[in-house]
Order: C-alpha cells, then structure tokens, then sequence
C-alpha cells in the first residue's frame, strides 16, 4: 500500500484536475489511501471567512461563502458534465452547515470557528475528487476523516489520539481496500470526541498523511507538488537553485525548524518511526525524479541548503535591577512565551539581557510586552530577516549578506544564522 498527498495546487484547475486522474491511473494495481488538500487557495478565502464572521461581518462573510460555493460547484459541474449527480446534495450539506455557524454569535474563541468553517474546504474537495474518480473509471471510497482522526480541543493546532485513531484506521479504512483500491480522505482536519471540527496546524495535510501511513503500514508516502522536488533554496527568492535528490529525515526536520516551507515539521516523525520513504514528486510530470527522504540519505552530497525568514522581529529583554538572566530567569521568560504560543527562532542570552527573533505579529508582540514589561526593559527591531545557511560553500554568506547590516550571528559546525537588516 502507497499514501498519496496531493496538495492545492494540484487542484486549481481543471487541467491540473486531470492530471491528477492520470497519476492515479498509472498506479492500476496499488493500494491507494489519497489525502487531499483544499482547492487551490480555497483555505485563504474561508480564513477571510472566519475573520469577517468573528468580526460580526456577517454579510460579507456570508457573501464570501456563497463566492466559494459557486466556484465549487462550476468546478463539479465542468469534472462530471452535469448538475443533477448526488454530489451536489452532499456538497448543499456541507454549505448548509457552514451557514449555520454563520447565523450563529461569536461566543467562543476564534479558533474555534476557525476551525469549523475552514475545514469546509477539504470536505468539499474530497468529495469532488472522488465522485469524478469513480465517473471516470476509478473506482474509491469517500472517507470522513473526522470520523477517524480523534484530537483533543486544541483548536487550530489539535493533537491526535493516537491509540483512539489507530482503532479507527484497522477497523474502519483498512476493510474498505477489501472492495476498492483506492480510498480518499481529507487532510489538515479531525474531530474531538464533542464532534467539533478542528485543524491540525497550518499545511497539515503532509502530516495527515504521515499519519495514515504510520498506521497503515504503508511502503511509501509521496507528496505531488507543482515543483520537481525539494531544492537547497526558495527559488522565488534566490537565483540558481538546484534539485536535492536525496537527503535524510533529520535533514529535512532542520531545514523545516530553520522555516523552509518544504515538508509539514510534524510529517517526518511518524515516517521515521516506521522507516517509511517519504517521496516529494511533481505531478505536472510524474516521470521526473523527485527527491527521496530516508533515513540514511548522504549529508556529504547536499548542495549548500538557504532558508530566508522575512518579516522577523529582534527582540531584547534587559533585567530592570541589573539580575543576572540565569537559568531561573530564562526559565520565567520561556513560560510566557510558552503560553503565547510564540516560536522563538533564534535566541542568544548575555548576562543581564535576552535577545530572541521571531516572526512578526502585532497582536502577540503586544501581549509579551504586557507580559514581561514589569521585570524587564524590552527594545525591539522590526522589519529584519533570518537567515540561515547550512553547508556554506566559501564566499556564499558573505555574497548572500552584501549591503546588508548583521544584527546577530550564531554559528555551528555546519550552520550559520544572521539577523539582517
């Protein structure tokens, strides 16, 4: 059995659609568990969504639902040549019971209705998927994957329940490959045992595949992407980037931690425990290599790996008595953002300060300010990048840093980071 990720991009067109349809193909005698992302940019616009709701925009939330639902439905419509499949129904329910949360009154938390509304998109594109699979002679099953992934209420960055999932994936979705060879589920959402939808983290959708192939024992995970692999730099930032055809799990964990949009960062666990391949390939050609991660990929053979971060904060605490920041100190300052739910990206500490950068947001930066101004004095610059270089090759750092002022630098034996401005 083989787990196929296939993300938005794949689906933003009809054209696109159809390629998709031929790489399933190709596979005639493979099981197949599919996990398929939202449409295209349908996740941004249900985010728009669920603003505008919260806000108590009702009307402008309601009219971008209804956008989304008419795009959808032309896209079902133009796949099976006909309005009149019980698809529609099943697609009217899942708007309907978005519209309810939108009559209702903003009385939890954002993430809550976050939660309930942006799940819709992953919903609607399975069931897409999967009716014009079987109309055009691939026979599958349609999963709720909310009836298999149990989380805890951590809405927007929920938890699975492994030991209850599990149950779940040998009772319910494995006997479905007893009548069919394929089988379609949802990524980036689940449930908790109240029945209420929840999100996995952003981009979740790789990690809801390495779940799945975790528990089914899977030989294999690929992920269809619109680029031909994973390569050593984005190249929308940086000219001359170039093709990694092999590389480790722990590599592609640091380059994830360093912020390289590349894989999940919670994809690669439930892979390595099982030693399962994970495959990054381009399904606008599905011939070409792609790039193989494993667990004993040569480090020696990677090019230099560049992972630029913008929109950075540098932030400086000072101990407002002269203190000693030490270990207990230290230890307060990582509560709060502990519980701000603030990543830290890089931090340095000297003997009476703390500086760390993280990403820019105004709301969480002004609850840490709230937070720590009482026992300490805080400055901050904004407006800053972070990056980080992996197997440098001379001349690079400096060439990639020209013109530039370098606010902080940490070095290892095989990373260099620098905060620009």
């Amino acid at each position: 059995m083989k787990v196929f990720k296939f993300g938005g991009a794949s689906l933003e067109s009809i054209e696109r659609i159809h390629k998709v349809g031929a790489i399933v193909q190709s596979f005639p005698d493979e099981k197949l568990l599919i996990v398929i992302s939202a449409m295209g940019k349908t996740t941004n616009e249900l985010e728009k969504v669920a603003q505008n709701f919260f806000l108590r925009k009702r009307e402008i939330a309601a009219q971008l639902l209804y956008n989304i639902e008419q795009q959808h439905l032309e896209v079902a419509a133009a796949l099976l040549g006909t309005r009149e499949h019980p698809l529609f129904r099943q697609l009217q329910q899942f708007f309907t019971e978005a519209e309810w949360t939108l009559g209702e009154k903003p009385m939890r938390s954002y993430d809550y209705y976050y939660d309930q509304l942006v799940s819709l998109g992953e919903l609607l594109s399975t069931a897409i998927i999967s009716a014009w699979f079987n109309q055009a002679g691939i026979p599958n099953t349609w999963v709720d994957v909310r009836d298999v992934f149990r989380t805890d209420d951590n809405f927007r960055d929920a938890n699975i329940d492994w030991a209850f999932t599990q149950r779940q994936v040998t009772e319910k979705v494995l006997p479905l490959f007893n009548n069919v060879n394929v089988v379609i589920a949802q990524g980036f959402i689940g449930s908790t045992d109240q029945n209420e939808s929840v999100t996995l983290g952003r981009e979740g959708s790789d990690y809801s595949a390495a779940v799945f192939a975790n528990m089914l024992d899977a030989e294999s995970q690929t992920i269809w992407k619109d680029v031909e692999g994973l390569k050593n730099a984005d190249p929308k930032l940086f000219p001359n980037t170039v093709n990694i055809p092999e590389i480790s799990y722990s590599e592609v964990i640091e380059m994830a931690y360093y912020g390289a949009q590349v894989i999940h960062p919670k994809t690669i666990k439930p892979l390595q425990n099982k030693q399962i391949p994970l495959y990054v390939k381009c399904f606008l050609n599905k011939d070409l290599p792609g790039t193989l991660i494993r667990e004993d990929a040569d480090h020696a053979q990677l090019p230099p790996i560049i992972v630029l971060k913008k929109n950075q904060v540098l932030i400086t605490v000072t101990s407002r008595d002269y203190a000693f920041i030490t270990e207990d100190k230290i230890s307060d300052i990582y509560d709060i953002f502990h519980s701000l739910k603030i990543k830290i990206n890089l931090m340095q500490n000297a003997a009476i300060s703390f500086s760390c950068c993280i990403d820019n947001n105004p709301e969480k930066i002004e609850q840490l300010i709230k937070a720590l101004h009482h026992d300490f004095k805080l400055a901050y610059n904004e407006g800053l990048e972070l990056l980080t270089i992996r197997y440098a090759k001379d001349g690079l750092l400096e060439e990639l840093c020209n013109g530039r002022t370098v606010l902080l630098e940490q070095r290892s034996a095989v990373t260099v980071q620098r905060i620009l401005k």
